[in-house]
């Protein structure tokens, strides 16, 4: 067997990573995911020693018996669709792949690439010498990176062909997590998964990893990841780093080495000044380190430098001083071809294929097949060039890879590019095996190559939308800016804007949609302007600029002549969708209901059913809930006679109506079609709309207390908003996960009020439902947190004049945060303004949870009137209210405040069933101030000796203010009592809420009661 050499100076961190791979063979032994880090994330500087440490891991799992994929990024593919993982996929066992089944469809992108690999090529003499020296023992003949003519396969029997799939990139990533859970299961002790160089990784790569991040397989599976901090997408470092949060990420964050484990192991030897200079010039790096080194070795002096810096550049590229023009050439091609260095391919590059020397352009020097075998020897004996799976080579670290790619001349990098297109072409590849080849070597307008760009777009717009958008944007950087194309100018434009919407990108989509719509006369009659403006408007939707969406569309729909009336159906459709966000409804019913009518002329179905959903939730949002049931049931009836293909495009219809159904309180229908809307749009790829459906169901989930998916449902919706840049589009995600975490979350935990604040902060001075919406948890967040004051400014800052800014079929839930807060800080007479405004709107709405919540605001305020019995009976009846249309988590709420004030002996009750239903639902918050007041004690026996400190955590001076609201005083009354004006009593009432989890003067009278003051707490009566 092999003797590894560990790497030098990472005892530590060795150690750790043994004790997750010995985690993860003992949970596979076991049959289950169990407990652990389930990523592994080691970061740091180029040549720190990454790849080194994950190739150990490598190694000490495959030791214990676990399945190993390794796959690597690399820096000039970036735009391979999931190159990292097919490059992983290379590694598995055929037998093993053929002992699960047939692979999903689904996952064939993962498996083979976006198409499926080409059939060998003839091999040139270099390849039919055998494997090269060095080959890592067990490679299999032909097994090589995904793509590579030498070294491709036939696809296996039963694989699909992915070039005519139709399922979309979630789709696949669902299929990808699938096949990794079979893998793991299948094998025993588990799989690991790493993936080296992650921050080069592909966009439909990091999509993928990011969903195995939020989605864990439910096996044991293991991934770790190497990359540098600074260049990783953003969106991904923040889902690792939550990660570490819960303890499902591990991260190994590499530092310089040790100056003497750098010394001993990789310069023994060398004398101590020496040594000294070499390691304080390389700053503790080993690639650095070794690099001057073997500079110093060649007469150079130690230059100074950061790692990966300018001076690491020279050094490594003076290695190929000694080399011969042939072996120079040789090396370049080895860099430019990266994980695809077969001998076939590098035998085109470098003019020693089948067409001889000189073929495209390139001077090889009489280079034959026998010269490219002896220059590959050549470099592998100076350790420059490694031997890889298959026959493949590549240089020894991607820092020399840059260096060389980088120095080569750009003139003939273009022949090689041209080169390796030309004989991937002649072996029979797909367009998006060779698109690489061909955007790198194109120049100018060549129609043929053109056309591989543009087939290869077509390919991967379903799975790999930005790489589709990247490479569209390659041809029209290209094509000609005359008459002739002009037209085909402004097709491809907005078909780059709609993949560039699809994966997120919705500035960039919104910019070039704007330039197509500039650009094409008003009297279009094709179609092309009327597409381009409700491509632009949909995006300024989204992108919170509701005024310039209006503005645009009624402008196109005023044009003469008149558009189109499919063009027409669109613009209209697109219309409506601005309400009720910035635009109250009634001023565009008249506008959605035109565009009803002209659907139904049409024959458009889906576009009828969306024109439907939005009259739903227009109607829902104003509070007029008759129009709005009689639209939901007439869009539900069309939506159920669409097929999954027929909603295509039009997932954003069943978002509408499932929202529709949540302010409905009709629960159950709301997630059924947030449900469909989710699988439609994964398999569609909208990010946009796939936010709205993941709140949908997570509010669901949220008022029928199953907060732990809810909390799933929320997390992923952010992660997705912050990649789209949208701040409006971040603005609802960040007030709904704040909604979720204040009642999931213990009392006391602050992590809602700091996500309420983030989206009131990314709102600005917008003023739209969303901007309301998170300025009204701000409100509850405030409250909870013990903060009356800021409490009422946020609820009346949402309202604005009259109220009137707060979600009218939603008004009494609001208008209870304002109750609530008034009556905190002994602020009566508008607090009983504010309940009978919720008494009246909640009885016209007649929604089971908005009179629950007018029930509690009258409970509020009968409490601070010295009536606690008709204050628990008043949310008895609130929760029954609740109970009514399955709002379970408003009716243990509704219980518990009850059970504070119950004098009847209802109390215990009340409390038990409202903390069981709180504790089932993952409702940390009410379970914890269910905790904080338990029920009364029996009447029979004497009650137990109440404790020394009776409201531990508060101050003697906080103690005595509640015992006196226990005693039913007012805010000024206790200021009169105790001298203190009423400011400071209400700054230590905040402090009080805060540090006991009430909100109410009810509550806290009722705990103060329950666990009575200690003497000196007692606040002697002035006069």
């Amino acid at each position: 067997m092999e003797r590894r050499t560990p790497p030098v100076g990472r005892a530590a961190e060795l150690d750790r990573l043994d004790a997750v791979v010995e985690g993860l063979a003992g949970r596979g032994a076991r049959g289950g995911p169990g407990g652990g880090p389930g990523v592994v994330d080691l970061t740091g500087a180029a040549g720190i020693g990454k790849s080194r440490l994950l190739a150990e891991l490598c190694a000490r799992a495959a030791a214990r018996g676990l399945t190993v994929l390794r796959g690597r990024a690399t820096e000039y593919e970036r735009h391979v669709p999931f190159g990292l993982f097919t490059d992983a996929l290379a590694d598995l066992d055929p037998d093993l792949l053929h002992a699960l089944g047939a692979p999903e469809p689904a996952a064939a992108p993962v498996l083979y690439g976006v198409e499926p690999p080409p059939p060998p090529p003839p091999e040139p003499a270099a390849a039919r010498t055998g494997a090269p020296p060095g080959t890592a023992p067990g490679t299999a003949p032909g097994t090589a990176p995904t793509g590579v003519p030498a070294a491709a396969e036939p696809l296996p029997p039963g694989a699909p062909d992915p070039s005519r799939r139709s399922e979309g990139r979630f789709a696949v990533h669902r299929a990808a997590a699938r096949l990794f859970t079979a893998l793991a299961r299948r094998t025993g002790p588990g799989l690991l998964i790493a993936l080296d160089d992650l921050h080069w990784a592909d966009p439909a790569s990091l999509e993928l990893l990011d969903h195995l991040l939020r989605h864990p397989p439910h096996a044991p599976v293991l991934l770790a990841v190497a990359r540098r901090e600074r260049q990783t997408a953003a969106p991904l470092g923040a889902a690792l780093t939550r990660g570490i949060d819960t303890g499902a990420v591990l991260r190994l964050d590499l530092g310089p080495l040790a100056e003497r484990a750098c010394v001993e192991h990789l310069a023994p030897g060398l004398p101590p000044a020496r040594a000294a200079r070499l390691y304080a010039a390389s700053g503790g790096n080993p690639l650095y380190f070794l690099a001057l080194l073997q500079g110093q070795g060649r007469g150079r002096g130690a230059a100074p430098g950061p790692a990966g810096g300018p001076g690491l550049a020279a050094l490594l590229l003076d290695e190929l001083t000694p080399l011969t023009g042939a072996q120079r050439r040789t090396a370049q091609a080895v860099a430019l071809l990266g994980d695809h260095a077969t001998p076939a391919l590098l035998a085109a590059v470098t003019g020693a294929g089948r067409d001889g020397p000189g073929a495209d352009g390139l001077d090889s020097d009489g280079h034959d097949s026998d010269g490219l075998d002896a220059d590959l020897r050549a470099l592998a004996a100076r350790d420059l060039v490694r031997p890889g799976p298959g026959g493949s080579w590549a240089l020894r670290h991607p820092v020399l890879r840059t260096a060389v790619h980088e120095d080569t001349d750009p003139q003939r990098r273009i022949r090689m590019h041209r080169a390796a297109a030309r004989a991937l072409a002649r072996a029979g590849a797909g367009a998006t095996v060779r698109a690489h080849h061909v955007e790198r070597s194109l120049t100018s307008w060549e129609p043929e190559r053109v056309a591989v760009l543009l087939e290869a777009a077509d390919k991967a717009a379903a799975t790999a939308p930005a790489s589709c958008a990247h490479w569209l944007g390659a041809v029209l950087r290209v094509l000609p800016h005359d008459p002739a194309h002009g037209r085909r100018r402004l097709e491809l434009m907005l078909a780059r804007a709609r993949a560039l919407s699809v994966c997120g990108e919705l500035r960039e989509s919104r910019d070039l949609s704007y330039a197509v719509a500039d650009a094409v006369a008003p009297d279009d009659a094709t179609g092309l302007r009327a597409a381009a403006v409700t491509l632009c408007a949909s995006m300024e939707r989204h992108l919170g600029d509701y005024d310039a969406a209006l503005s645009l569309l009624r402008r196109e729909l005023a044009r003469r002549p008149a558009p189109r009336p499919c063009d027409a159906l669109a613009l209209g459709l697109e219309l409506g969708a601005s309400a009720p966000h910035s635009t109250p409804f009634p001023r565009v019913r008249a506008d959605v209901l035109a565009a009803f009518e002209l659907a139904e002329r049409l024959g458009d179905g889906p576009a009828a059913a969306e024109a439907l959903a939005l009259c739903a939730l227009g109607e829902t949002y104003e509070g007029n809930l008759d129009a709005a049931r009689e639209f939901s049931a007439r869009a539900g009836a069309r939506l159920e006679t669409l097929t999954d293909r027929d909603l295509a495009g039009r997932c954003e219809a069943l978002a509408r109506l499932g929202w529709a159904e949540f302010h409905l309180e009709r629960f159950e229908a709301a997630e059924r079609y947030a449900d469909r809307g989710l699988a439609a749009a994964r398999r569609g790829g909208e990010l946009y709309i796939l936010t709205h459906l993941l709140l949908c169901k997570a509010a669901v989930r949220m008022n029928t207390c199953r907060l732990d998916s809810a909390r799933e449902l929320a997390d992923e919706a952010e992660g997705i908003a912050r990649a789209t840049g949208s701040g409006e589009l971040l603005t609802v995600v960040l007030a709904n996960r704040a909604q979720v975490l204040l009642a999931a979350l213990p009392p006391g935990d602050r992590t809602a009020l700091a996500v309420a604040e983030e989206a009131v902060a990314v709102a600005g001075g917008r003023r739209s439902w969303w901007a309301s919406l998170a300025w009204c948890v701000l409100g509850y967040a405030a409250l909870y947190g013990g903060d009356a004051d800021r409490a009422r400014a946020a609820m009346l800052h949402a309202g604005r004049d009259d109220l009137a800014g707060l979600q009218p079929s939603m008004r009494p839930l609001f208008l209870e945060a304002l109750v609530a807060s008034a009556v905190a800080t002994g602020d009566l007479d508008p607090a009983r303004e504010w309940a009978r405004r919720a008494r009246e709107e909640a009885g016209r709405l007649g929604l089971p949870t908005q009179r629950a919540s007018a029930l509690r605001s009258a409970a509020h305020l009968l409490a601070a009137d010295g009536d606690p019995g008709a204050a628990a009976r008043l949310c008895a009846r609130a929760a029954e209210e609740a109970a009514l249309c399955g709002a379970t988590l408003w009716e243990a709420q509704s219980l518990l405040l009850g059970a504070a004030l119950a004098t009847d002996g209802t109390g215990p009750r009340m409390w038990h069933r409202g903390r069981r239903l709180a504790r089932a639902g993952g409702a940390g918050l009410l379970t914890g101030l269910a905790d904080l007041l338990p029920p009364a004690p029996p009447p029979a026996g004497p009650p137990p000796a109440p404790p020394r400190s009776a409201l531990p955590g508060l101050t003697p001076r906080e103690r005595q203010i509640a015992a006196l609201v226990a005693e039913g005083l007012t805010t000024p009354a206790i200021a009169g009592r105790l001298y203190l004006s009423p400011r400071t009593v209400d700054t230590h009432l905040s402090h009080i809420y805060r540090k006991t989890g009430v909100t109410t003067r009810a509550a806290l009278a009722a705990l103060t009661a329950r666990v009575g003051p200690a003497r000196e707490d007692r606040a002697p009566r002035s006069g």
